[in-house]
């Protein structure tokens, strides 16, 4: 089968074309159109302009996706229809929605978390069932056991800000620019992370997160800071955060007796968290999958394969599709 992936949930527009035959993958294209470039000045992503970007990449995006091949070659078309930016996602349901009516062609939705989740299966050595998965975005940080395609148990979730969320609020604070995720990546391998003595937000009772306090206690010492630099802070900061994420997984593998893990998102393109999952999961003797950096952030590719799963069980949306701007996996 060949399956058309199409992602606008945040910032990039994206399209990809899968050809699937039962487990076997192939990723055709998978082509990312950023808009780093044009939130950059504003500190932050502006939605009206991630919408106005979207309706004019969309199709030239999709079209270099398509590559060869033409549309009535698709076999189904698969779209993110949430969570995500209200904006950004109607762009893109709306333009698959009319390209599937006008062609034809199966329409799937697509969880934008349940694209993240199996990523793992994109490239490479595939995890076998189950496994736990660390989802941990700008939008999102949760931990899920993947019992099967389609199957999938929440263990935790944060309960404010998500990890890349706090990341990009930090750097913002610190005037550190945007995206806040590489610069403080950057910074903390230049500084010292025991000398900021910043908090770990563990939640001891609970598997969730919680970073919005961390992001307080950061302001709060640069109010205050005095010849602290940029670089401990940042290093105090990313140690608070990673500590946190890898000691959930680690809680996590010992009480589901679990022993394979992924990471997917952008932060877990951050070398200290890849490091240190990757160092603790074989202190564990647990096999540990983390897909390369194009398949960690946002991307159609995972939303294509997604959607070739639940084109499999039958789950063909309507015409009448809406995204949704809020949803649980």
């Amino acid at each position: 089968m060949l399956i058309l992936g199409v992602d606008t949930s945040c910032d990039d527009t994206s399209a990809s074309l899968l050809r699937a035959d039962g487990t076997d993958i192939e990723v055709l294209s998978n082509i990312v159109s950023s808009q780093s470039e044009i939130h950059t000045k504003y500190g932050g992503i502006v939605p009206e302009l991630a919408s106005r970007s979207h309706m004019e990449m969309i199709w030239p995006v999709v079209k270099e996706a398509l590559g060869g091949h033409g549309i009535e070659e698709v076999d189904a078309a698969a779209v993110c229809m949430g969570p995500g930016l209200i904006g950004s996602l109607l762009v893109g349901c709306s333009f698959i929605k009319a390209m599937c009516y006008a062609r034809d062609i199966p329409l799937v939705a697509v969880n934008h978390l349940e694209g993240h989740l199996l990523s793992a299966f994109l490239t490479g050595t595939k995890p076998e069932f189950p496994f736990l998965t660390l989802i941990v975005s700008g939008g999102h940080t949760s931990l899920y056991k993947v019992n099967g395609y389609c199957d999938y148990e929440e263990i935790g979730r944060t309960r404010d800000d998500a990890a890349g969320e706090a990341y990009d609020k930090v750097a913002k604070l610190l005037d550190l620019g945007y995206p806040g995720g590489p610069v403080i990546d950057n910074l903390a391998a230049k500084g010292d992370p025991k000398v900021a003595g910043l908090p770990r937000p563990y939640l001891p009772d609970s598997m969730d997160f919680s970073f919005s306090g961390l992001k307080t206690a950061v302001r709060l010492m640069h109010e205050k800071r005095g010849d602290l630099s940029n670089e401990d802070m940042a290093a105090g900061f990313q140690a608070s955060v990673v500590d946190v994420l890898v000691r959930k997984v680690k809680r996590a593998i010992k009480e589901f007796g679990v022993s394979r893990v992924s990471i997917t998102g952008g932060v877990a393109a951050n070398s200290e968290l890849r490091k240190r999952m990757a160092a603790m999961c074989k202190g564990l003797k647990a096999d540990f999958y983390l897909p390369p950096l194009e398949y960690c952030t946002d991307n159609a590719a995972m939303i294509a394969l997604a959607g070739y799963h639940r084109y499999q069980k039958g789950e063909i949306a309507s015409m009448e599709l809406n995204p949704k701007a809020h949803m649980h996996l």
